[in-house]
Formats: structure tokens, sequence, C-alpha cells
């Protein structure tokens, strides 16, 4: 699946560019920036599925560094820094990779 089959191609043009500067990622900006705030719990879970590269059931911190290339190929990669901060954000359980419950509660803060 595609995450243009979730959220708009404008909007997800729209939110990369306003973070496509090196240090900039803001989680909470950029999920309403998106979209992502706006839509239901279930599609929000949906984008999840789709962000989770490897299909283990968790958005790991190697995959969360790629992030922004789930939303779109010419996303660029989080730094180490916005990576971990995204991490110690999303990571309730404090288990070092983010669960779909993590990410949908952080995306509707």
């Amino acid at each position: 699946m595609a995450m243009t089959s979730i959220l708009s191609a404008d909007d997800i043009k729209k939110a990369l560019d306003s973070f496509a500067a090196v240090d900039s990622f803001d989680h909470k900006k950029f999920f309403e920036v998106v979209g992502l705030k706006a839509l239901s719990a279930e599609e929000v879970k949906k984008a999840f599925l789709v962000l989770d590269a490897d299909n283990s059931g968790f958005i790991e911190e190697e995959e969360l560094k790629f992030m922004l290339k789930g939303f779109s190929s010419s996303g660029r990669d989080l730094t180490d820094q916005e990576t971990k901060a995204f991490l110690n954000a999303a990571d309730k359980d404090g288990d070092g990779k983010i669960g779909v419950e993590e990410f949908t509660a952080l995306v509707k803060e």
C-alpha cells in the first residue's frame, strides 16, 4: 500500500517541503501538515503499516531514520538527533521501538 492511498499527494509534498532542511523535523507539526492528525485511528494504523518496512509490527530506530521516505521516495533521511527525539517522544514503554498503539497515540496528541 502506498501512503498516497491514505493521504493526499499534495499534503505529503507540502509536509516534506516544510521539513526539507536538516534538523528541522518536528513530528507534531509534520503529522498536522501531512494530514495524519485529522485521520481516524484506523487510518493512522494503515499509515503505520506502510512505515513498518520490515513488517515486524514495530517501527525500529533504523526504520524511523527513513520514515519520511515512507511518505515519498523524495523524503530526506532524518538526522540521528531527529530520530532519537522522535523515538523518545513515541516510545512510551522504553523498548526502543514504536508499536502501532504508541504511533497512533503520538499522532493524535
